[in-house]
């Protein structure tokens, strides 16, 4: 009988407690619990239920990673500057922004945030606001956004944001680069549009949401100068969150109609519909991290929630034990 030395040219391991980074098919026995074990990586992204935001609201922004999350103001029945921050498992409160808002674009880390943009609830209540964030409080960037705008899209890093989209209430193809100190006019969008988005200021991507009359699956991406269509979303929808850059994104949530949860990944060419969905099916919710390790929180169902969710892309690691009979 053939052993698994002769086959593989190594023996089996026997390890007292599971090893913390292993390979994939990688193979051991564990002395402690008795049982065989092996490592294989998943065939399809999940969403795992995490804890709740402190304030339930929508039509937040959100940036950083997964475990370095920032949640920035919404809507919560009247509009709130209300800053949270998540360390991959509990939301904490965090000081306000300065200008209260809802429909506005994040970017940046959770040490190193941006904000702007927004309905600030005034006449026409289109925001040009841009604040920073440095880990603990929101500092105001005069003179903000060249047009101010709610419903845009958002991406990059402090020193380097990207506006584009949204509408005042008029669909907008406005397109503005920010350098950490003013904001730039560049060349639109192709689509005018209320919009999701992710990316850099480099390589953004605009991501499905609402024209006139009707909601749009349209994806276009951004070189630094110009904007070039590509495939669309499998679902059009709109009031989604992304995360991801422009050649691996995720595109979650929104309303097609009805409120959906569908989840796709975007390759840098086309879309693929994932065959799991948000648990908590909602609009207007906030988006962060990338592609294989995202997060969702927040946004709308008929009611406002708090709700938050984490990614796990296809590909991930997991460890399974042998059952053996």
């Amino acid at each position: 009988m053939s052993e698994y030395k002769g086959i593989k040219g190594f023996s089996i391991q026997s390890l007292s407690a599971d090893p913390a980074d292993p390979n994939i098919g990688q193979v051991w026995y564990n002395s402690t619990s008795g049982s065989w074990k092996v490592t294989s990586a998943t065939t399809a992204g999940s969403w795992v239920s995490g804890n709740n935001m402190n304030t339930a609201r929508d039509n937040l922004a959100g940036a950083g990673t997964q475990t370095a999350a920032l949640a920035i103001a919404g809507y919560t029945g009247s509009n709130t500057g209300a800053t949270e921050e998540y360390d991959g498992t509990n939301w904490t409160n965090s000081n306000s922004m300065n200008t209260t808002r809802r429909g506005l674009a994040g970017a940046g880390t959770q040490t190193a945030g941006l904000a702007f943009g927004g309905y600030d609830g005034g006449v026409p209540g289109a925001s040009t606001a841009t604040e920073e964030y440095n880990g603990a409080t929101w500092t105001t960037v005069p003179p903000g956004l060249n047009t101010g705008r709610y419903g845009l899209g958002g991406c990059g890093i402090q020193t380097a944001g990207l506006a584009f989209g949204g509408a005042d209430p008029t669909y907008l193809t406005a397109t503005e680069e920010y350098n950490g100190a003013t904001w730039a006019n560049s060349n639109g969008l192709n689509t005018a549009r209320r919009v999701q988005g992710t990316g850099t200021q480099t390589a953004g991507l605009a991501i499905g949401g609402e024209t006139a009359p009707a909601n749009t699956g349209a994806t276009e991406e951004y070189d630094g100068i110009s904007w070039t269509n590509s495939n669309p979303l499998n679902t059009a929808r709109k009031n989604l969150a992304g995360a991801g850059i422009q050649t691996a994104a995720l595109a979650f949530g929104g309303n097609v109609p009805p409120v959906t949860g569908a989840t796709e990944e975007y390759d840098g060419i086309s879309w693929t519909t994932s065959p799991v969905s948000l648990n908590t099916a909602r609009e207007t919710p906030g988006g962060a991290g990338t592609q294989p390790a995202a997060l969702a929180f927040g946004g709308a169902t008929t009611v406002v929630v708090a709700a938050t969710e984490e990614w796990t892309g296809a590909g991930a690691i997991q460890t399974k034990t042998i059952t053996v009979s």
